[in-house]
């Protein structure tokens, strides 16, 4: 039995946190791919999984090892995509990383277009609101909605990205809609704690400077969606991404603000690792995204 495999078999349990995960994701048998990591253990000479009857955990040398062994596997099928984009050819497996928010809104719509039009890839999609990290992580790309700051990793800028304020029509006529970003201070505020800023909401003056508000309210919450949902109920105050928010502005359900002062600097980017060779598989999935967002101008 060859290295390789058996690395992909260490490789596999690791990123499917057990091995009987595993074995139901890749067609594969619990038996065969404890097998393959015993082999593995045996040849290099060290414990690389502490292994009980419920869980596992890697050891120390079983982290430095699914990290060099992940980007090895990821050079070598990377080779394979750019020798096999000459036929056209491009198919396989791409783990990518998303924000809840994107996939719950209607552009999330384009990954499952993708899916459509490419059958001979699969997406295997992670939805996480963190910035996760793609190396370490093993991911092949991330939609990332934000101002990019990250200069080791390549970045597509997909479409623009635009901040709300909004609240509820009986809201404003009962407190008012502020006439500067400071007004919000003594309002009532929902805050979306997956935003970076938190409590601290950030506005951009007339003359460019970045301007802070410290907001409070009787809501906070780790979703845009429940943020929407209680300021249509008139809870408060919110700032909300403009592709989440456009249906209940259109409807009058929400009410824009201070447009001036939000900023419009962000983006829709699709991110990934500097790689010598670059997955045409991935290539593919970037390309149609920025093609389809070019397309329907959602944001």
């Amino acid at each position: 039995m060859d290295t390789l495999t058996r690395m992909r078999a260490f490789i596999d349990v690791v990123e499917a946190e057990g091995f009987s995960a595993a074995a139901r994701k890749i067609g594969r048998s619990k038996a065969l791919l404890s097998k393959y990591v015993r082999e593995l253990e045996d040849d290099l000479g060290v414990l690389l999984l502490n292994r009980t009857t419920r869980q596992f955990s890697m050891t120390e040398a079983g982290h430095t090892y699914y990290q060099r062994a992940s980007e090895i596997i990821r050079d070598i099928d990377s080779l394979q995509d750019s020798i096999s984009e000459t036929s056209g050819d491009a198919r396989g497996r791409i783990k990518l990383s998303a924000p809840r928010t994107f996939a719950d809104a209607p552009i999330g719509q384009s990954l499952i277009d993708f899916c459509v039009e490419h059958p001979e890839i699969i997406l295997d999609i992670r939805l996480d609101d963190r910035f996760v990290d793609l190396v370490e992580e093993g991911f092949d790309l991330a939609i990332r909605i934000t101002r990019l700051q990250d200069s080791s990793l390549i970045a597509r800028r997909l479409t623009a990205f635009h901040l709300a304020l909004c609240a509820s029509p009986e809201l404003i006529a009962k407190v008012g809609m502020p006439e500067r970003p400071e007004g919000l201070h003594d309002r009532p505020c929902i805050v979306d704690t997956n935003g970076r800023s938190r409590n601290n909401w950030h506005f951009r003056n007339t003359d460019g400077s970045l301007l802070t508000v410290p907001v409070s309210g009787p809501i906070e919450v780790n979703s845009p969606l429940a943020t929407m949902a209680a300021a249509v109920k008139g809870l408060g105050f919110c700032i909300l991404p403009r592709f989440i928010a456009e249906p209940e502005l259109a409807s009058g359900r929400l009410v824009a603000g201070l447009d001036e002062f939000t900023i419009k600097d962000g983006g829709i980017y699709a991110v990934y690792p500097h790689r010598r060779y670059l997955p045409a598989k991935v290539r593919v999935l970037v390309d149609y995204l920025a093609k389809w967002f070019k397309e329907r101008d959602h944001v």
